[in-house]
């Protein structure tokens, strides 16, 4: 973490001075604002958190509930959510209190005596080291509880307006076209309604979204006609996995067993077998004594003795997509989208696969990172159009991969090929449900494919993998990726060729020319490093870096006192080489990565042209003035 470059910090530095309209920010919700999200959920409060970090923008959140989520049903944090939490700066703190998966365990019908089950395979969680970051359990309420600390204490000290909820909007004229009537749901003013004009609204607000509702989108799809049983309980039992998580298959049915946070408490999903449409009500009036019954017949020889439910529902499997997430008809292409919509509001599924707060996640930090360069005059409106265009694929793919995760746990045991199968489904499936899949396809904000040999390990389109390098200026093993914050800038990696001349004439480039991206799209007045956070990464070990040699791009200096930063400029480490690790072209490359830490662009050093023409696509020019 870095700070002090506005002066000594003795206080908390997690709490960054407010800026723009975080300062005297009114308590009360303003008329007009730039962004009003309407919900508080996962994909609502990443929104909110990456939005704060934007003090030129003017956000805020509603919520019909009277205060914070004290019980979420979603408890899956998959690796990809974790770095994600890492750019927002709490992953080791939610790390900490969180159950970690390790491993996964699958029980099937005893063959000697199928009214028994008995352990058949025993899984690693991450076989194959797919990511540093680990696969945690914690409720979905702890999560928001610190997206909403991301976001009070970043520059707008944005904290959600409680107890409004949305009625409807109407477009209209203006700079702020979009107005939005909210009634209030508790105090004083309980009942009665009022009007906010926006620039933009995101519909946060769950499957029954009222915000899709309001600009005529509809989810297509079907429900599955199978029932489950979702318990968080606090047991007594002799089954000797119940601090793994396990999927267990019997003659009377399945459970995914899932331990939770703080040791004692865990959640089961306990099959109730298929469901006729006539039947759907009745089913979802299952009793908590029911679904316990259910479960002992499940775990059969072993029993549980529930002493405590902290929640308790019952669901049917459903699989449902929006086919648009913006307001844009499908005829008007190149029409400014202003209302969005993100997570349950455009996608809903089983909740087994652990997918849904973690995909409405990465809604949210999609869409964030491109309405606040929008709004900040960064880039062009048609940024926004990309929303829609990336995400909706995304979603079909989660639901496609649900389809036949909920299938299999559906299935009886003797519809196996064998008793080992689900346990190798799991394995050859990883990197999807870690939220390691996603790629997405050339656009104004990602290249074509054209250099990728410079850097096979960095997929463009694929989120950028760290991997250790080290630091020159103190000589600490720092992960590459785990310096970059979620603070809406660009992200460009020099790897430098085996002299360091073509890198030098790149920076040199990059510093001083007219077309530099640098130069072009940093505002006048703006720190060297406002908009496009570039460092290098030299093959030789870090104690043959001469620094003194070191272009000064690489050393931009900050704040007002024109400070020196000296975390930019790094080594390949001695024992993970990152240019063998990831492929890297020992000529050198070029490696831009989103602000959302999705590979954007690689290309060789020598392709400045290239490099210049990609930001001129999804950027705007600044007016321009001397930096240091």
């Amino acid at each position: 973490m870095q700070f002090h470059d506005h002066g000594y910090v003795s206080a908390d530095p997690r709490v960054r001075p407010a800026a723009g309209t975080g300062i005297d920010r009114p308590t009360e919700l303003p008329d007009e604002v730039d962004v009003l999200i309407v919900g508080s959920g996962p994909a609502g409060m990443l929104l909110a958190a990456q939005l704060a970090q934007f003090p030129n923008v003017t956000t805020r959140l509603v919520e019909r509930r009277p205060g914070r989520l004290e019980i979420g049903q979603a408890d899956g944090i998959q690796a990809r959510s974790v770095e994600t939490f890492q750019a927002f700066g709490f992953a080791e703190a939610i790390t900490a209190e969180a159950y970690r998966i390790t491993s996964m365990n699958f029980w099937t019908p005893d063959p000697d005596n199928r009214e028994n089950i008995i352990r058949t395979s025993r899984t690693m969680d991450d076989p194959e080291g797919i990511s540093e970051f680990p696969h945690l359990i914690v409720n979905q309420a702890r999560v928001l509880d610190y997206f909403a600390e991301a976001a009070k204490n970043a520059p707008t000290r944005t904290t959600p307006d409680y107890g409004l909820e949305f009625v409807t909007l109407k477009f209209g004229e203006g700079s702020h076209p979009v107005e939005v009537t909210l009634r209030h749901t508790v105090g004083e003013h309980e009942g009665s309604e009022r009007r906010v004009r926006a620039k933009y609204v995101v519909g946060c607000d769950g499957a029954r979204s009222a915000v899709r509702s309001s600009i005529g989108r509809t989810m297509t799809g079907n429900l599955a006609m199978h029932a489950w049983a979702v318990m968080d309980v606090l047991a007594v039992t002799d089954f000797p996995d119940i601090r793994t998580k396990c999927a267990i298959q019997s003659e009377h049915g399945s459970i995914l067993l899932i331990p939770r946070e703080g040791g004692y408490l865990f959640r089961m999903y306990v099959d109730l077998g298929e469901v006729a449409p006539e039947q759907s009500r009745a089913v979802r009036q299952t009793t908590i004594e029911t679904a316990i019954a259910r479960a002992n017949e499940i775990l059969h020889p072993y029993s549980l003795d529930v002493r405590s439910v902290a929640w308790y529902s019952v669901y049917e499997v459903g699989h449902r997509l929006t086919d648009k997430f913006d307001d844009v008809p499908h005829d008007c292409e190149g029409q400014v989208p202003r209302v969005f919509i993100a997570g349950d509001a455009c996608h809903t599924h089983s909740a087994k696969a652990g997918q849904g707060m973690n995909v409405s996640m990465q809604d949210g930090f999609n869409l964030g990172w491109k309405l606040g360069a929008v709004l900040e005059g960064r880039s062009p409106e048609s940024l926004l159009e990309t929303y829609s265009a990336e995400r909706q694929k995304i979603a079909q793919n989660l639901i496609d991969f649900d389809k036949e995760w909920s299938t299999l746990m559906a299935k009886k045991p003797e519809e196996f090929e064998s008793a080992q199968a689900l346990g190798e489904f799991y394995v050859r499936t990883a990197e999807f449900p870690a939220g390691f899949m996603t790629q997405y396809e050339p656009s104004m904000i990602t290249g074509e494919a054209t250099h990728q040999g410079l850097a096979k390990g960095f997929p463009i389109g694929k989120r950028f993998k760290s991997v250790e390098v080290v630091r020159v200026a103190d000589t600490n093993p720092i992960h590459l990726g785990h310096h970059a914050r979620a603070d809406g800038r660009w992200r460009v990696y020099a790897f430098a060729d085996t002299d360091g001349s073509a890198l030098r004439e790149w920076a040199t480039w990059l510093a001083e020319a007219a077309d530099s991206p640098v130069v072009r799209f940093t505002p006048e007045g703006a720190d060297l490093d406002a908009v496009f956070d570039v460092k290098v990464v030299y093959q030789q070990d870090h104690t043959e870096v001469d620094t003194t040699t070191v272009p000064p791009v690489f050393y931009p200096r900050v704040g007002p006192f024109q400070l020196i930063d000296y975390e930019k400029v790094y080594a390949a480490h001695p024992e993970t080489d990152i240019f063998d690790v990831r492929d890297i072209d020992r000529g050198g490359c070029v490696v831009v990565v989103r602000p959302d830490q999705y590979v954007a662009h690689v290309l060789p050093l020598s392709a400045t042209s290239e490099l210049s023409e990609f930001f001129a696509r999804n950027m705007i020019d600044q007016p321009r003035a001397a930096r240091a």
